[in-house]
């Protein structure tokens, strides 16, 4: 064995031995009442969803929502303007916003999750009526008299609520209040239809799975353990790949030979949904064009990058290519190594590595060059055991203890629940749930989303936030995987501040590395010999 097999098996033993004390029987686990007085002297809350488990139910909880913040929104726009405070405009506005996106964001965790497609059905249906009545919100024109009003008299507020006033405004000039009403109405339209669309994109590629059929030949490379996994091998000499599970494409371009194999997944892999999605990209192009252009901008994404530090699609872009210029030297340096390795291992001086080669010739300079293999050392990482001994990291670095809880209700067996704790004062921060799996119909990426958020409440109470982190590591039954440390920290990040408002949450899911900013890089790094 190595010294780096040696060094990484020391390290994970270390680990479990660290770890051991974070696993508890099913009987000894907490629910989240042990921890409400607690919460109670630190003048918090800590709130788990009630989940709709029939489709009628989840539709129903939306509607039910809307109808009550609906007749908030009446209470706010029938106000005397010449007596309306920040209290009654600007936050009951944003709590408004908060309740709907509380029963948001529970529909789209279903949407992402259930194994029920009629529920996944139902969920997608909820969330669409929820973004066009959210969209709707803006336009609003008796709601937008009585905040404008206030804002009017100039009111002298610092901090926090000044910054809530200020983006409220400005989201209202951004939804085109101050054009004439016809093309207020026609904006309304646009980013309703743009709304839309975008939740069927992103149903589409959920929905869309790729099976590919493999001689074992054809996989020469790949380790037995990935062969013998629960699925994979479905017939006498067939081997069947599906392209949308994460992991195992990944697996097989790191470790197959073969290049028409590497080609042939990657390929289907970016083409999923795409007889669905590429007319609807066509049309959300279209539209978002619209939108900036109504609204007076001169491209969307002078549009986007108006709230961001960007500022301006001009600076976004010069930002991209600094770093592309300034990182170019070495990713040419790197791409040039991973040649050399293609070509002798194809005997072709000419070699390129093409897009679909550089995580296979990437592993195996790891093992050539620095002893390192992924595959030996799984061996020492089990799941659960990773898991735990990085949770045990954190809570050193962060100052937190994570204690895994009951949770009331789950939506596959092997969920997760936890709850984070101040190691100092016991103070509770919040809870996260861990669907940690691939399955069918399941949100096929990594990505924390939210499900209460975090605000200070009417009542002076601070509600503790709850989000769900949904990954696509290997079964446990199918192969050992380590953790990537990366993959939580939107999950312990989100538990530390405290936000009086809404504004900056919502139902966006939060994802590490952003999928835009990790693409649009790619993309723009991708030497010749990198593209298709």
């Amino acid at each position: 064995m190595s010294n780096h097999l040696i060094k990484s098996a020391r390290l994970c033993i270390s680990l479990i031995f660290v770890a051991s004390s974070l696993n508890l029987s099913a009987a000894e686990l907490k629910t989240v009442d042990d921890f409400r007085a607690a919460a109670a002297k630190a003048n918090a809350v800590l709130t788990l969803p009630d989940w709709e488990q029939k489709p009628d139910a989840v539709e129903a909880s939306m509607n039910n929502a809307i109808a009550k913040a609906n007749a908030a929104l009446d209470q706010i726009g029938r106000q005397d303007l010449s007596k309306v405070t920040f209290k009654s405009t600007v936050v009951a506005l944003d709590d408004v916003g908060y309740e709907a996106a509380n029963a948001a964001n529970k529909a789209t965790i279903i949407k992402e999750t259930n194994t029920n497609p009629a529920m996944r059905t139902a969920a997608e249906n909820a969330v669409k009526t929820y973004q066009e009545w959210a969209v709707g919100i803006d336009y609003r024109e008796d709601v937008y008299k009585a905040v404008k009003a206030f804002a009017d008299t100039h009111p002298k507020i610092t901090g926090e609520d000044e910054k809530l006033l200020k983006e409220t405004m400005r989201d209202y000039r951004r939804a085109g209040l101050e054009l004439p009403p016809d093309q207020r109405k026609e904006v309304e339209q646009l980013r309703k239809e743009l709304s839309k669309l975008g939740t069927d994109f992103d149903t589409n590629i959920v929905n869309s799975t790729a099976p590919v059929m493999f001689a074992k030949a054809d996989l020469e490379g790949l380790p037995e353990s990935f062969l013998a996994s629960p699925g994979i091998r479905t017939g006498d000499d067939v081997y069947t790949v599906m392209a949308n599970v994460t992991w195992q494409f990944n697996t097989v371009q790191e470790n197959a030979k073969s290049e028409a194999t590497r080609k042939q997944l990657y390929v289907i892999r970016e083409s999923l949904g795409k007889h669905k999605n590429v007319p609807l990209l066509n049309e959300m192009l279209a539209l978002r064009n619209k939108i900036a252009l109504r609204l007076g901008y001169k491209s969307w994404d002078d549009y986007q990058t108006e709230i961001k530090m960007a500022k301006t699609g001009t600076n976004a872009e010069k930002y991209i290519n600094d770093l592309v210029a300034g990182s170019q030297p070495k990713f040419d340096s790197e791409v040039a190594e991973l040649q050399k390795l293609k070509a002798a291992d194809t005997n072709d001086p000419n070699a390129r590595i093409m897009v679909w080669d550089w995580r296979y010739y990437s592993n195996q300079r790891n093992k050539q060059k620095y002893d390192v293999d992924k595959e030996a050392l799984r061996a020492f990482f089990p799941f659960q055991k990773v898991l735990d001994g990085m949770f045990s990291i954190y809570q050193n670095i962060f100052g937190l203890k994570f204690q895994k809880i009951v949770a009331p209700y789950k939506w596959i067996d092997d969920l997760q629940l936890y709850l984070v704790t101040d190691s100092g004062t016991g103070e509770p921060l919040g809870m996260f749930y861990l669907d940690m799996f691939p399955r069918e119909g399941k949100f096929n990426h990594f990505a924390e989303f939210e499900i209460v958020g975090g605000k200070l409440l009417p009542d002076g109470k601070y509600q503790r936030p709850t989000v769900a982190l949904l990954c696509n590591f290997p079964p446990p039954n199918a192969r050992n995987m380590a953790v990537s440390l990366e993959r939580m920290f939107p999950v312990t990040s989100s538990r530390r501040p405290r936000k009086c408002y809404k504004t900056g949450c919502g139902t966006r899911k939060c994802s590490t590395p952003s999928p835009l900013i990790t693409k649009t890089l790619r993309k723009r790094f991708r030497p010749k010999s990198l593209k298709r």
